[in-house]
């Protein structure tokens, strides 16, 4: 009797460090097609279908200028206010869809993982994938009015810091997906979580530098009271640095940005071992 070999073999595991890392590894053709199937789902059936991806933003740019640049006076005092905001937008929202996506892969594709077995961290990899589409998209757009700005001499001065943009990207990229998984491991059993996820990124906005300029600001500038642990978030010193590349404006800590990769991932680990751990029992409660 000839023996079968087996290429995957699916069993009980109760071990958070039991994550299938060698299937996951066979499985870019199916992280492929579900970066495709996020991205033709987000704008199935809408008119204006991927020029969404630039209108959200720049709606949003236009407001910060309004409100936040020009009636409050929070805007960079070097820079026009609509690139400074532009930058600032489209690099937050690459970091807050990454959170937010993710922290649904169990309750919204429950009825794929519950058909089907393949190594589930696919699906938030793949989740944080498609949101580059959306970004190249609005980063055109925001190259777009750097060509203007740089032949109208507004004060543009990017630099070679610029070259260091894909470690920003990523590092947001991995930040977002590693607290989506913690969130998304956690609402398996506590719903209520799902609820807050939208407001809780609302609120980490308005505590990093997106609405305004924290150089200009004495309470947060380097030296303030509040500087060291304004900069220990972690998404603070990656959007100084990707201003600063383009545009020119701000300061770079390399420290802050150092600690932002180690917190960065260790907040990749921790999520990537609780979504381990919830996806052998999600079923029975989702």
């Amino acid at each position: 009797m000839t023996q079968q070999k087996w290429t995957t073999v699916v069993k009980s595991s109760n071990s958070a460090f039991n994550m299938d890392l060698k299937g996951l590894k066979n499985c870019k053709d199916l992280i492929f097609l579900f970066v495709r199937r996020t991205f033709v789902a987000k704008y199935k059936q809408t008119v204006l279908g991927p020029a969404w991806a630039v209108i959200q933003p720049f709606f949003t740019t236009v407001v910060y200028s309004v409100f936040f640049g020009n009636i409050a006076g929070l805007g960079a005092s070097d820079v026009p206010n609509f690139i400074f905001y532009l930058s600032g937008t489209i690099v937050w929202t690459l970091f807050a869809n990454c959170l937010t996506e993710t922290s649904h892969t169990f309750t919204g594709n429950a009825s794929i993982l519950g058909k089907v077995y393949f190594p589930r961290l696919v699906m938030p990899i793949s989740t944080a994938i498609s949101q580059f589409i959306g970004f190249f998209i609005q980063f055109t757009f925001m190259l777009g009015f750097m060509a203007y700005y740089l032949i109208t001499d507004a004060g543009l001065r990017p630099n070679i810091l610029i070259l260091m943009f894909p470690l920003v990207l990523i590092q947001l990229a991995i930040l977002g997906m590693g607290f989506g998984m913690i969130i998304s491991a956690l609402t398996t059993k506590y719903r209520d979580l799902a609820m807050v996820v939208g407001f809780g990124v609302s609120l980490w906005s308005y505590a990093s530098p997106v609405a305004y300029d924290m150089f200009s600001r004495s309470q947060l500038a380097p030296g303030s009271a509040f500087y060291n642990v304004y900069m220990l978030n972690p998404v603070t010193p990656a959007i100084n640095l990707f201003r600063y590349g383009f545009l020119g404006t701000g300061e770079i800590d390399w420290l802050f940005y150092g600690i932002g990769w180690i917190s960065t991932a260790v907040v990749a680990v921790i999520g990537a071992l609780m979504f381990s751990k919830s996806e052998k029992t999600f079923m029975d409660t989702v």
